[in-house]
């Protein structure tokens, strides 16, 4: 391909400038240059460097609040429910006998347990945690892929706190033209009684945010009595206090930039969408051309209205209400939380056009384009690849889970061999070993237990503080809900050691129950002569 020199012309001023040549090979050539009294000289003014933000700034989203729509009843109902959950459970009781704690929902940090009802969850079973996570993971998942973002729009805890102080912002500033109008004006007597009122409220509702996290961490009507009083620890109003400064400033004022720059799930959520998964969206192909209404509508048929253009009439209902003031007829966005708060205004506003239900729905894709093309009938397909795999290893990690609870461990053994001395050469040429053995008895009972030795037929044992010969079992006692920790001592001749290191198994059997644990160990001696 040929290739042609370019020339660039600069004028500097009016008498004098410079050109660049650019030839084939990229070289640069710079000459001064005069021009003549018929040139147009064109004065070129530098541009300087433009600070331009990445960001977009931040517009205040005053959501118009709906008394009436499906959507808003079952967010209020859900709403309701939650709430009563958070602050109800540490106040239910649960009988678990003498000297346990009574509380249903409890964890206890320092004497480190988590209840739950009948299930004692211990330190060492922290794995239950894990597997909660997982299912809990695996049913957003679910949920998600048959519901969409129903999570974010009416169960997430953002969303309902951000609905509470939203309440008592309309409360005290009024409706959503009001708010905007008020935060315009002036400062005065009335917008300060009304701020402060606003204030206030959120404050009390966020104090009582953390009190009732708190609380399930100890007896509620202990520590709530003793936070009253002032005689809770610093750690509880530590706690309250940073629960408290969260929620005061997360759901009162940084409200939908949580949805939509903090939280992750909303950047990962659209993998977990097929074309049959439950979306807000609006209908473009019935919408468009939108346009406001001329004329009157009432006594005139609908039809007649909307001849030639588009269902929507643009009345902006739909950003209104949206509490994260994105406009959804630009389509499906990340900010978009699912609440459907918009679908429930804009079947309003049909409702009053005497159009039918629709323009903006809570339906798939699938549906969607359906209707597009002019069927009628919709179809929910539910049970689908992605949805089965999601239930069945739902089911799996719930079966795994009932069968370890169903089968755990009312008792457990640990043994530490010690580490200085590894072994002692006794008198009559015995190699001893010192162990630490500790016994776990997670039931309300004393436990019995009788230990003994597999591996070394000759070896025998005993146990400081115990007022007993040497012998090939010990029994021992294990105290209620406890750990009892013993120091053991195991003898054998060192004729019976093949080497240096001998493995040694220590058997313990639940005298009440019958079950046995097995601990696999070593016996060390000298190197063989």
């Amino acid at each position: 391909m040929q290739r042609f020199p370019c020339i660039l012309v600069d004028i500097k001023d009016g008498n004098t400038g410079t050109f660049l040549v650019i030839g084939q090979g990229q070289q640069q050539d710079t000459r001064r240059i005069m021009p003549s009294a018929n040139d147009v000289v064109v004065e070129r003014t530098p541009t300087e460097p433009r600070n331009v933000s990445l960001y977009a700034s931040h517009v205040k989203a005053y959501p118009r609040f709906l008394n009436n729509g499906f959507f808003r009843r079952l967010k209020w109902a859900v709403m309701a429910v939650l709430l009563a959950l958070y602050w109800g459970t540490p106040w239910i009781r649960w009988d678990r006998g003498i000297g346990a704690p009574d509380q249903a929902v409890l964890i206890d940090m320092p004497g480190r347990r988590a209840y739950f009802f009948a299930i004692e969850i211990w330190p060492q079973e922290v794995y239950y945690l894990t597997g909660l996570l997982i299912i809990a993971a695996l049913s957003l998942f679910f949920i998600s892929a048959l519901l969409g973002r129903v999570w974010c729009g009416f169960t997430c805890f953002q969303t309902v706190w951000t609905d509470i102080f939203v309440w008592i912002e309309r409360f005290f500033e009024g409706e959503r033209n009001r708010r905007m109008q008020l935060d315009k004006e002036p400062w005065s007597a009335n917008k300060l009684l009304r701020k402060a009122g606003k204030q206030t409220c959120w404050i009390v509702v966020s104090v009582l945010t953390g009190f009732g996290f708190v609380l399930f961490f100890d007896n509620a009507p202990t520590l709530a009595h003793q936070i009253v009083t002032g005689q809770a620890s610093v750690n509880a109003y530590g706690i309250m206090a940073f629960l408290t400064a969260t929620t005061y400033v997360l759901a009162g004022f940084a409200r939908e930039q949580v949805c939509i720059y903090m939280c992750p799930y909303s950047r990962f959520q659209s993998a977990m969408f097929d074309e049959h998964s439950l979306v807000v969206s609006y209908e473009a192909w019935r919408g468009e051309p939108r346009g406001k209404l001329k004329g009157a509508v009432h006594g005139r048929d609908a039809a007649d209205v909307f001849s030639g253009r588009g269902h929507c009439v643009d009345c902006k209902m739909c950003v209104q209400v949206c509490p994260t003031g994105i406009d959804i007829r630009n389509g499906s966005q990340l900010a978009c939380i699912g609440c459907a708060l918009c679908v429930d205004a804009c079947n309003s506003v049909m409702d009053r056009m005497g159009l039918p239900r629709g323009l903006i729905s809570y339906d798939s894709s699938f549906n969607q384009l359906a209707r597009a093309k002019g069927e009628t009938s919709p179809r929910r397909q539910l049970w689908r690849p992605r949805t089965f795999i999601y239930l069945a290893v739902i089911g799996i990690v719930v079966a795994v889970m009932t069968y370890a609870l169903s089968t755990r461990k009312t008792f457990d053994l640990n043994v530490l061999h010690e580490r200085s001395p590894v072994f002692v050469e006794l008198s009559g040429d015995r190699i001893r070993n010192g162990y630490t053995v500790k016994i776990l008895n997670m039931v309300r009972d004393n436990g019995h237990f009788r230990l003994s030795l597999e591996g070394l037929p000759e070896a025998t044992m005993t146990v400081i503080g115990k007022d007993l010969p040497e012998a090939k079992t010990v029994d021992l006692a294990g105290d209620s809900d406890s750990v009892g920790t013993f120091k053991l001592f195991v003898t054998a001749p060192r004729a019976s050691l093949k080497g240096k290191k001998v493995d040694l198994t220590l058997v313990l059997t639940n005298l009440d129950t019958g079950r046995i644990i097995r601990h696999e160990n070593l016996f060390a001696g000298p190197d063989p002569e």
